[in-house]
């Protein structure tokens, strides 16, 4: 029997050395952490600390390569989106044209435009807007912008906006082709501020009613809503109908600012108050111009935030008539703040309470999915359609001074309900809707009238235009 060490004795120190070398690298890969001490690295880490450092584990060590910024927005926007509905985190790109709808103005070309079969089609010009300054008319189509063909390139509107919009002072030469003109026309247009109106129509009912539509509340609507306003009493206005139909919301201060014009001095208009909040009134000054007009406000299921705060305000102050369907139910008061980067977060800070003490904040307990799609949940339970398919828990009762009774716990319930549409419904209505058939359509119909159309003024079509038969079957 040999007395020399087997080849096993020979390979142990080996052996023993990868081990502890792998025992090293296992140890660094459980514990995450580089340059702390050997008790320390069995301590937990800070919840702060263990977001950097996985999110540093994940750059270091991820099989392929891993934009480092991208992975931390999308790690913030999770983390936001998990507290509520409308905590977020907004990119700087996006807060961008965010600020530009809510500032009411931004800077480009001065067009309204649609993109019909693959053209992009001036709808219209901004009055004293560059556009019109330069010469372009409602009805041309630009094929070219810097000497480059973009029509029939199966161009979107984010590229319209992208080509058009720029710094003001900066000029942008386009090529139009415009009716009974055998070439294409060349303008070069140079780049103003360009102001975005919230407020869609301003005009008479008939002799006594005026009709005012607002989109959002953006920073300008107060003073828009009450130039209207003083435009329609020249003409004859008693009351108001005030459409906040698909009104997303906006500003807070705006919405109070308007809401102030109908009460009272000293009447509630809403108080926030959240955890960390103390509670906050806002009550009506002595401003008031509209105290004593008839009002009627139409809501549905897309009127939020603002636009509940206003209805709220006047349901719960017995002023005036809220009509339509139920609101979408944002109840949550958000505070923005910027980041170094240009970019910011909103955070939810309180909650938004009608006078009579309602939150109209609908649940946000089931997820995302369901908060938003509630909408087609609603459809299909019959409440679009049906005043009696809305169920709410005594619990969530409460009292005008007059002693109507009104709901919490989810959006503005009407005093008057509305029934939707549901003509629009159909199958062969929805494909004609999302293939941009009517858009086509419309604007080839005005291209060809646009001068009859033009002379006769926007009063005398509302009150004439009718779709006849030879026009619906034009259509079809």
């Amino acid at each position: 029997m040999s007395n020399r060490p087997g080849r096993a004795y020979i390979y142990l120190p080996i052996v023993f050395a990868l081990l502890i070398v792998a025992g090293m690298f296992l140890g660094r890969m459980l514990n995450f952490t580089t340059g702390k001490s050997q008790g320390q690295a069995y301590e937990n880490l800070p919840p702060d600390e263990k977001i950097s450092e996985v999110l540093k584990y994940i750059t270091e060590h991820y099989v392929d390569s891993v934009d480092h910024s991208d992975i931390t927005e999308k790690a913030i926007e999770d983390l936001l989106h998990n507290l509520d509905p409308h905590s977020s985190y907004i990119s700087a790109k996006e807060l961008k044209d965010i600020n530009e709808q809510l500032e009411g103005n931004f800077e480009g070309i001065g067009i309204e435009f649609n993109i019909v079969r693959d053209t992009i089609c001036v709808v219209s010009v901004i009055a004293g807007g560059p556009s019109q300054k330069a010469g372009l008319l409602a009805g041309d189509k630009i094929i070219t912008v810097e000497g480059k063909t973009v029509a029939g390139t199966n161009v979107k509107n984010k590229d319209v906006t992208s080509l058009l919009r720029g710094p003001k002072g900066t000029d942008v030469k386009v090529g139009v082709m415009r009716n009974n003109q055998p070439k294409l026309i060349e303008f070069v247009i140079t780049r103003d501020e360009i102001p975005l109106y919230s407020l869609d129509v301003a005009y008479m009912l008939d002799d006594n009613t005026g009709y005012i539509k607002l989109s959002r509340f953006a920073e300008t609507s107060y003073i828009e809503f009450m130039e209207a306003i003083q435009k329609l009493r020249k003409e004859g206005m008693k009351d108001l109908v005030f459409d906040l139909r698909g009104n997303g919301g906006g500003l807070l201060n705006i919405a109070v600012d308007i809401a102030d014009e109908f009460l009272e001095k000293g009447k509630m208009i809403v108080y926030t108050e959240g955890r960390h909040s103390m509670r906050k009134n806002y009550t009506a000054t002595s401003k008031g111009a509209l105290t004593t007009m008839p009002v009627v406000v139409l809501i549905d299921e897309n009127s939020a935030s603002a636009s509940e705060i206003v209805a709220g305000a006047l349901q719960d102050n017995d002023r005036g008539m809220i009509m339509g369907r139920r609101s979408f139910g944002k109840g949550l008061v958000q505070q923005q703040t910027q980041l170094p980067d240009g970019s910011a977060i909103r955070l939810t800070t309180a909650r938004y309470y009608t006078p009579t003490g309602r939150c109209i904040q609908k649940p946000y307990n089931k997820g995302l999915d369901d908060y938003y799609n509630e909408e087609q949940a609603r459809f299909e339970s019959g409440e679009l359609q049906h005043a009696d398919s809305i169920k709410f828990p005594d619990s969530l009762k409460f009292h005008t001074p007059k002693g109507k009774t009104v709901y919490g716990g989810g959006g503005i319930m009407p005093d008057v309900f509305v029934p939707l549409d549901t003509s629009g419904r159909t199958p062969y209505l929805s494909e004609v809707f999302y293939k941009g058939v009517f858009n086509q359509f419309s604007f080839d119909y005005a291209d060809k009238k646009r001068v009859v159309l033009s002379a006769a003024g926007l009063n005398a079509f509302r009150e004439s235009f009718r779709v006849d038969e030879t026009l619906f079957r034009e259509f079809i």
